[in-house]
C-alpha cells in the first residue's frame, strides 16, 4: 500500500481522485475504467474493504479526515496496482450453451413471440454490466478459491435467464448441478448486496435454479418413476 494525499472537490467520486493522483503523484498507476457512468463495469475495486464501482462511489460518503483504502478485487490475480486479471470469467462464459430456440421460432427468422411476463422475468438478468463484483464477493470463489467447481453468481444468473426463457430448448439442468456447482452456493446473498444494477441474483436467479435441480435429481417420487418406467438412475 502507498499513501497519497489529495484535494477533493465538490461532487468528486473515488475514480476522480484516482485520476488526480495519477496526474499529480503517480503517473504509472494502473486502473481500469471506461464510461465513468456506472454502466461498463470496468472500475471495480474494493473501497475500505467493500467491493464497489469507483465511478459510482462519492467522496462525500466518507469524512474529510478519514483514510480511504482502495485495493484491487481480491478474488482475481493482480496484474498491476488496481487492475486484476478477470479472464477466468470469460472462460466460464464459453462453457455455457447459448440460447437455442425452437425450430418454429428459427423459421420466424428471429421474430420471437413471447408473453410479456416471460420477457419481464428474464429481462432483469440482462441488466448485468459484467463488473464482476458479485464474483469477487462470492465466498466460494473469494475465500475457498473453488473456481474449479463453481461458476459463480454472475453466470448462475445467465444460466437462469436461459433456463427460464420459454423459447429455449437446451436442457442445462444436469450441467448446472454437476459442472457449474449450483450446490456450492449457500445463499448468503452477498452477491445481491454488491450488485450495482440491483439484480436480485439470489432470490430470482440462484434459488430457482437450485429448486429445479432438486426437483430433477432429488425428488423421491421422480426418482422412483424413472427407475420404474425409464430404467434410468439419477
Amino acid at each position: 500500500m502507498v499513501e497519497y494525499q489529495s484535494e477533493v472537490d465538490k461532487g468528486m467520486v473515488v475514480l476522480d481522485v484516482i485520476h488526480r493522483i495519477q496526474t499529480e503523484r503517480a503517473n504509472d498507476m494502473a486502473v481500469r475504467w471506461n464510461c465513468k457512468a456506472g454502466k461498463c463495469g470496468s472500475c471495480s475495486v474494493e473501497i475500505n474493504g467493500k467491493p464497489k464501482l469507483a465511478c459510482m462511489t462519492r467522496m462525500n460518503e466518507y469524512s474529510s479526515d478519514e483514510a480511504i483504502s482502495i485495493r484491487p478485487m481480491k478474488t482475481f490475480p493482480v496484474l498491476k496496482d488496481l487492475v486484476t486479471d478477470v479472464s477466468w470469467n470469460y472462460e466460464q462464459n464459453k462453457r455455457i450453451t447459448p440460447f437455442t430456440p425452437t425450430q418454429e421460432q428459427k423459421n420466424r427468422n428471429g421474430d420471437y413471440v413471447m408473453m410479456q411476463e416471460d420477457v419481464d422475468r428474464v429481462q432483469e438478468f440482462r441488466k448485468c454490466i459484467e463488473c464482476f463484483l458479485c464474483q469477487n464477493v462470492c465466498h466460494v470463489l473469494r475465500d475457498h478459491d473453488r473456481k474449479d467447481k463453481f461458476i459463480g453468481p454472475m453466470f448462475m444468473i445467465r444460466l437462469a435467464g436461459l433456463d427460464m426463457h420459454p423459447l429455449d430448448t437446451e436442457d442445462r439442468i444436469p450441467k448446472i448441478r454437476k459442472d457449474f456447482g449450483s450446490g456450492m452456493c449457500n445463499i448468503t446473498r452477498c452477491c445481491t448486496d454488491v450488485c450495482p444494477e440491483h439484480i436480485q441474483i439470489t432470490d430470482n436467479g440462484i434459488i430457482p435454479l437450485k429448486e429445479r435441480v432438486v426437483d430433477r435429481f432429488y425428488d423421491p417420487v421422480l426418482w422412483l418413476w424413472r427407475k420404474l418406467f425409464q430404467g434410468k438412475s439419477v
